[in-house]
């Protein structure tokens, strides 16, 4: 079977504003006029604070959010009986995001999600891959597969997907359904979208993918 390349989640293309139109080129209809900007909420105004590097902004922000990133974090690894677990993963999500002068928080696009489906999509990307890293040490080397074993050196087949080719729900969706490994159902609840939603944004991810490796490679 064909591998499905995924892109990853911390790239910015996943949260970029769409390209906008050459200075060149004339729209083909008349454009609407656009609705006032909303105002920023305490969240949004204190990523504004810490990129400006604002001191005091980072302990407001942790004491507002903390209960949200602690919440999904909970939530995937007491169904995997690791609850004594649960705050040094909390920890490890607030790090992954001041981590490079707050390049995630530098990333985020208000307009593509609220902030905190966004900090629950990376608390739950955190604690997968925390119970990865917990499984393959605690495996006893007599139950790890022979083919996991081999010595045999494996090339991994990458394959690059212009930024621009999935929407921001797309490569979110494509990435959460093979990267991560989540059901649609768990995708669907941490989205907050109904799962043939997330059904339908991966039908038309796949076609585009197709599409395109088709023109590349006919």
């Amino acid at each position: 079977m064909q591998q499905v390349a995924v892109l990853d989640f911390e790239d910015p293309a996943l949260w970029r504003d769409e390209r906008l139109p050459s200075s060149g080129a004339r729209p083909a209809t008349r454009r609407k006029a656009e609705a006032p900007a909303r105002p920023l909420d305490e969240g949004e105004a204190l990523i504004q604070r810490l990129v400006d590097g604002e001191r005091g902004a980072w302990n407001r922000f942790v004491a507002l959010y903390a209960r949200v990133v602690y919440a999904a974090v909970h939530r995937r690894l007491v169904t995997a009986g690791r609850l004594d677990e649960v705050e040094d993963v909390a920890q490890d999500v607030f790090l992954k995001i001041c981590r490079e002068d707050f390049k995630l928080l530098r990333n985020y696009d208000r307009n593509r999600a609220k902030l905190t489906t966004w900090l629950t999509v990376i608390a739950t990307t955190t604690s997968i891959d925390h119970l990865r890293r917990r499984s393959l040490a605690t495996t006893p080397i007599d139950k790890v597969p022979e083919a996991a074993l081999s010595v045999e050196p494996r090339i991994a087949e990458t394959v690059e997907i212009p930024a621009d080719l999935l929407s921001a729900r797309q490569a979110l969706i494509i990435e959460l359904l093979y990267r991560r490994e989540m059901e649609v159902i768990e995708i669907a609840r941490l989205l907050g979208i109904e799962p043939q939603t997330v059904r339908s944004t991966h039908h038309k991810a796949m076609e585009k993918l197709r599409a395109h490796f088709k023109e590349e490679c006919p």
